[in-house]
């Protein structure tokens, strides 16, 4: 908004994305509504979004994601913080006050402030999380001989992804594990062949490893259903879905969208029920996320590792000495 010297509007600026699906990811729209004479005008123009790195530093208070709204930082982009450090960090039980925290991540500004809308935020790049005075690292890497493909990795080049994702879901908890239960429907004690994660209704669900999708439909109680095989023996499956997004013989890719929590089948209420299946037989999913390879580099990709996370350090410690404030570069 700006205005003359008595306080009158002389242009007000709106800015929203644009209709075109297409362009939503490239543009946005301008709505100018500018002074000319006794009268207002309006035009409304489409401009190119502006890609760019937003730095960011804060240090925690109350939660994580408290911290993580007072610095300014996206939802996403903290979800993603959350689940690079989730095997080395309890972000509910380890987190103390004065914990601190430096991210770099991928944005999209429109005439220079970070849009709202749907990819805001795209991937976080970078990150330094100082919890109990010991500090953990990750940055985001694709390895040019890996056909462009990228994971986390720290700063010492030890990958932080493992061949299987700890859970199907980003946020959800555990109602029923991989144990003895009471069916609530058979009225029986007997064993839970998988783990069950309560979540509302429609909340995507995602594969915990690349896999090719060897079915996708109805079955009996599991209602409606994905399984994805991963490699010569190893399946997953993921039961009561609301909808599935996938199809027989699809290939998918680790943390790839399947489909989306439902009530199907025999669920006394919105819940996915996911197994994990070695050699036909189900197994623990924890026992199996927990024992999973890392990913490894070959020596070229490592040296370019190496280069890499030196140049993001450096950009990492100025954001973090300037006391939160924040960058931006291409």
């Amino acid at each position: 908004m700006r205005t003359d010297g008595s306080g009158a509007l002389e242009e007000l600026i709106g800015r929203y994305p644009t209709r075109r699906a297409e362009q939503i990811d490239s543009h946005f729209t301008r709505l100018r509504i500018l002074r000319e004479g006794d009268r207002f005008v309006v035009r409304v123009e489409t401009a190119p979004l502006e890609a760019s790195v937003q730095l960011r530093s804060g240090i925690v208070g109350n939660s994580l994601f408290s911290a993580t709204d007072e610095a300014g930082i996206p939802d996403s982009v903290a979800v993603q913080l959350s689940e690079v450090f989730a095997s080395e960090i309890n972000f509910h039980r380890d987190l103390r006050r004065g914990d601190s925290f430096t991210v770099s991540y991928e944005a999209l500004l429109a005439d220079g402030e970070p849009v709202t809308w749907n990819q805001s935020a795209r991937r976080l790049l970078a990150a330094e999380f100082v919890s109990r005075g010991r500090s953990h690292s990750a940055i985001w890497f694709e390895a040019s001989d890996k056909g462009g493909r990228g994971a986390y990795f720290d700063f010492n080049g030890r990958s932080k992804q493992r061949a299987f994702l700890a859970s199907p879901m980003q946020f959800s908890r555990i109602t029923s594990g991989f144990a003895m239960r009471f069916h609530p429907i058979l009225q029986n004690w007997r064993q839970h062949q998988g783990v069950d994660y309560g979540a509302p209704s429609g909340t995507p669900v995602r594969t915990v490893a690349d896999g090719v999708v060897d079915f996708a439909g109805w079955k009996n109680g599991y209602g409606n259903v994905v399984s994805v095989k991963h490699g010569k023996d190893r399946c997953t499956v993921y039961a009561h879905l609301s909808r599935m997004d996938v199809r027989r013989g699809q290939s998918v890719e680790q943390g790839g969208r399947i489909g989306a929590v439902g009530a199907t089948g025999w669920a006394t209420g919105p819940h996915l029920h996911f197994e994990f299946k070695v050699g036909g037989i189900q197994k623990d999913p924890a026992s199996i996320a927990a024992l999973a390879d890392t990913l490894a580099l070959t020596p070229m990709s490592s040296r370019e590792l190496a280069k890499t996370t030196q140049s993001v350090r450096l950009q990492l410690d100025a954001a973090g000495t300037s006391g939160g404030s924040v960058s931006s570069f291409e």
